[in-house]
């Protein structure tokens, strides 16, 4: 009677155990570099929400902002590594893995959201690009926003002219950095979270970044000139570790995608009803908002195509092609 009762003990201890550990919650860790306050970090809550949401507690993601766990090249590095689950980071951020993707960051693609939208939702070549993140071990799941990239210096900027022997801070990007020496920006590379404090010493003279993460990271307290060149399109996929794709069940897998597409429909309608929003509220605060003639512009970064077309032959033509079509379809 008591070895029957000692029996039933541990087997109901097993049992316990197992269905413990059926029920147990994983933690998935998503680093971005974004301020708390920026869009980024809004969609990455949202779609750690909706990922317990739908794996019916199964899985629960921690959002770590503000570069806690490392900067863009980091985050991505970590996640072809499986140390971290998620980072969301503009496309250029992932050339060094996949380095076709350094041709997203060619100026002047498109004029507007909508085009944008539509160049990532549906182009052949950029699909081709991204289907070969997974055996570089990521995996992008969905387009979120960041908008069109904008300068802020310490001097007015009216012009290329006026780029001539200003040093500016970007990230680590090859056609960034043509785009820029084209404009005549002398480039500096350098973290974001450094970039503030580089520009209030002098360090540099100014900064591009989209409007969210200029306003989120208070740069136009620094460099009050903000100067709306929108010489890049620059939309930010949200990746997933491919060790951590391989884990999941179909059904976890599915939760995961829909979640990521929720809140890239969030992303994209936060950005684009927001920029004026915040240009205002920088305004109110000291800034000068310039919105300069574009083509003088458009035309001092016309060789950055012709070294482009030198270093990657065929795909510049097949990504012009896609995006020169969704600027005819919507004119």
């Amino acid at each position: 009677m008591i070895r029957r009762l000692i029996r039933h003990g541990i087997v109901a201890a097993i049992a316990a155990t197992f269905a413990a550990a059926a029920g147990a919650q994983t933690v998935l860790k998503f680093s971005h570099t974004d301020q708390q306050a920026g869009a980024r970090q809004a969609a990455a809550q949202l779609f750690a929400k909706k990922v317990e949401e739908l794996t019916q507690g199964r899985y629960r993601v921690q959002v770590f902002c503000c570069s806690q766990l490392g900067n863009d090249p980091k985050n991505i590095e970590q996640l072809a590594l499986g140390g971290i689950d998620f980072t969301v980071s503009s496309t250029g951020s992932y050339a060094p893995h996949v380095g076709t993707l350094n041709l997203t960051m060619l100026p002047y693609l498109v004029d507007n959201y909508q085009q944008g939208w539509k160049l990532y939702d549906e182009s052949k070549w950029l699909a081709e690009q991204f289907a070969k993140a997974p055996a570089k071990g990521f995996r992008f799941l969905s387009t979120w926003e960041a908008g069109f990239r904008s300068m802020t210096t310490r001097e007015p900027l009216n012009g290329p002219a006026d780029a001539k022997g200003k040093k500016l801070r970007t990230f680590p990007n090859e056609m960034m950095r043509w785009t820029l020496e084209s404009m005549g920006f002398s480039v500096q590379i350098m973290p974001l979270p450094e970039v503030y404090l580089a520009i209030q010493q002098g360090t540099v003279n100014g900064q591009e970044n989209p409007v969210d993460t200029i306003y989120s990271n208070k740069f136009y307290e620094v460099a009050p000139n903000v100067t709306l060149t929108n010489h890049v399109y620059s939309p930010i996929p949200l990746a997933i570790s491919e060790k951590t794709w391989q884990k999941l069940a179909p059904a976890d897998q599915k939760a995961v995608m829909e979640a990521a597409k929720t809140a890239a429909a969030f992303s994209r309608d936060f950005i684009k009803n927001n920029d004026d929003n915040q240009l205002k509220e920088m305004t109110s605060r000291g800034a000068k908002v310039n919105r300069p003639p574009l083509e003088p512009f458009r035309q001092s970064v016309q060789p950055v195509y012709a070294k482009a077309k030198e270093k990657y032959g065929a795909d510049v033509d097949a990504f012009l092609k896609d995006a020169d079509a969704v600027r005819k379809s919507m004119k």
